[in-house]
């Protein structure tokens, strides 16, 4: 939760002594005058979850109340100093999870690097680890990262700093890094803030920029930790101060000058890019520097994703044919072992002297014959067999009415094989079978986009 607002809030009544009304579209004003030259921005972990990374302290979602599974004796034991000493495989295990490189730039940090752009920007002061305001463009002698970030890291003993690429290493492999220095082997940690240790050198060195801004901006904070909890209330009574975010934090709401506007970084941002009539530019910076990789990743996974369905339209079809053709298989050879029997049988009747055919190899397998010519071939001696052997058809061999002949009551994709191919052992090329029976245009087949759908321009963020 935020800082408790104990302050007591301005009466409505009161009018601004330095804008014209306490809104977004009076901010926007304001800067288009051209009158704020040194605008300070304080951001929090509100401006990064859009990005994906979770903030700390939301109920449920954020980076604390998802920490049980680490086995954390209390959830801030991840980020004390103290208890990386004894045990630091807890904080790796969450580094891998927030390391960057996995994330790309909000709307909210792009704005921040606008106002950069438009040289208006005197400095960002930001409790974020995650180098995200970096990566949007904001220039490093800008930004004060109050918590430290993952930029860099060193050992936790000798303070020897430890090599981008061998963090990197160590962090995706889940691996604890250690000191590389002959005789140190301390633990390296990234130069992040831990419960327990001094804020860097620059906070304090710049702790009074605030009072010299002409507009101050506080998005995405509880401002729950001092002493960057403290920043806003050193800016001058007589400058107007922007708070967006979930909640109503600090002693905003308190000064005549106060505009609060609540919801989702992101969303507030958009409004005033609106009111500036900025949108456009921020919209093609962030796609820029982070809208345009995440639209090209998330059309990755989409290709992906489609190719994995094809894949699987495919192989549910194969093994659906697969399995009709063992179904017929299995009919021919239940059909063939009914014949033999039948034969046997008849074999034992003194109609000819003429042997019966052990199987039905026995008959050539080109030969195709009508019930009529099968009587007349086994009636002139070639067979003893009368007119209730089988006969081979087009459609395969054929008992008589009083036995199902395969095909009559077989799949459509077997059916097709036993049609199309001269026979149905288990010579036969599998490849023929799936060439034969698969069908060319199937209906599940995903339809790539038309040539309009994708020349469609993407729709505002």
């Amino acid at each position: 939760m935020g800082q408790e607002n104990s302050h007591e809030q301005i009466d409505p009544s009161t009018p601004p002594r330095t804008l014209s009304a306490r809104s977004l579209e009076a901010v926007a004003e304001y800067i288009k005058d051209g009158r704020p030259k040194r605008i300070v921005v304080m951001t929090g972990a509100g401006v990064s979850t859009s990005a994906g990374i979770p903030d700390f302290r939301s109920p449920d979602t954020g980076l604390y109340a998802n920490l049980a599974r680490l086995d954390l004796p209390y959830a801030e034991a991840v980020f004390d100093i103290s208890y990386f000493r004894q045990n630091p495989d807890p904080f790796y295990v969450l580094a891998k999870e927030l390391y960057p490189g996995k994330f790309y730039p909000t709307i909210a940090h792009s704005f921040v690097a606008l106002l950069n752009e438009k040289s208006m920007l005197q400095m960002l002061f930001t409790q974020n680890i995650d180098c995200l305001e970096r990566k949007a463009g904001v220039p490093g002698d800008k930004i004060v990262e109050a918590h430290g970030s993952f930029a860099t890291q060193r050992c936790i003993d000798c303070k020897t700093e430890y090599p981008d690429n061998l963090m990197i290493q160590a962090v995706e492999g889940g691996e604890v890094p250690h000191c590389t220095v002959p005789q140190c082997n301390g633990l390296v940690k990234p130069d992040i803030v831990f419960f327990g240790e001094a804020l860097p050198e620059a906070f304090f060195q710049n702790r009074h920029v605030p009072a010299m801004a002409d507009l101050v901006i506080v998005m995405g904070t509880s401002l729950s930790v001092q002493p960057f909890a403290s920043l806003p209330q050193f800016a001058s009574e007589a400058i107007p101060r922007v708070l967006i975010n979930k909640e109503i934090v600090g002693d905003f709401g308190s000064r005549p000058d106060d505009v609060v506007v609540l919801g989702d970084c992101d969303e507030g941002v958009k409004k005033l890019a609106d009111a500036l009539g900025w949108r456009d530019e921020l919209e093609s910076m962030w796609l820029e520097v982070g809208g345009k990789v995440k639209e090209k990743e998330a059309a990755r996974l989409r290709e992906q994703r489609q190719a994995m369905s094809q894949d699987e339209i495919l192989e549910a079809e194969i093994e659906k044919l697969t399995g009709e053709v063992d179904a017929a298989l299995r009919m021919s050879k239940d059909h063939e072992e009914r014949v033999i029997t039948q034969l046997e049988k008849s074999s034992s009747s003194d109609i000819s002297t003429s042997a019966a055919p052990a199987s039905l190899d026995d008959i050539p397998s080109g030969t195709i014959m009508t019930k009529e010519e099968s009587k007349d071939h086994l009636s002139s001696g070639q067979s003893t067999a009368s007119s209730e052997v089988p006969t081979k058809s087009e459609g395969g061999w054929r008992e008589p009415p009083s036995t199902p002949a395969v095909g009559e009551n077989t799949p459509p994709a077997a059916e097709k094989v036993n049609k199309e191919l001269p026979s149905a052992s288990p010579q036969v090329d599998s490849k023929a079978i799936i060439d034969v029976t698969l069908p060319h245009q199937r209906p599940n087949t995903l339809v790539p986009e038309s040539e309009s759908d994708q020349n469609k321009k993407p729709s505002r963020i």
